[in-house]
């Protein structure tokens, strides 16, 4: 079992980060040729999903969730906080702070059109890790 982070910043308000690329090589440095690997976002304002890295479908999907989510509503959480980031974590409930991935002949088993995507649903621009954890032979 093997552990790797990637770091990155963002800019926060439901900024999409491809990281497939990232995670890809973080694999190589395994060694490793079979088994599954999770990548997972420490953090309650983060998502991880797969998705097509396409520039509008990025921008679709940054629309849905504020459409989905106000940022502005009567959030109790907001009452207590002074990020007022409610929305930040409840679009984050939404996706999951996590993705487990197989993979085979040290190369994972994508859809031709599926990326490894982050999502930043926080309010504020944020440095970030992502822990990635490897199991295979």
């Amino acid at each position: 079992m093997l552990n790797f982070v990637i770091k990155f910043s963002t800019n926060g308000n439901c900024q999409t980060v491809e990281i497939t690329d990232k995670v890809s090589a973080e694999l190589q440095k395994s060694g490793l040729s079979s088994g599954i690997l999770t990548v997972f976002v420490p953090g309650s304002t983060g998502a991880i999903a797969t998705m097509e890295y396409e520039p509008g479908l990025v921008e679709d999907t940054e629309k849905y969730f504020k459409d989905l989510v106000k940022e502005k509503n009567a959030y109790k959480h907001d009452i207590n906080c002074k990020t007022a980031n409610a929305s930040s974590h409840l679009r984050a409930t939404l996706m999951g702070p996590s993705l487990t991935i197989p993979f085979e002949n040290s190369k994972m088993q994508l859809g031709t059109w599926q990326q490894i995507t982050f999502i930043e649903f926080d309010n504020r621009s944020r440095d970030r890790e992502i822990i990635i954890k490897i199991i295979g032979q």
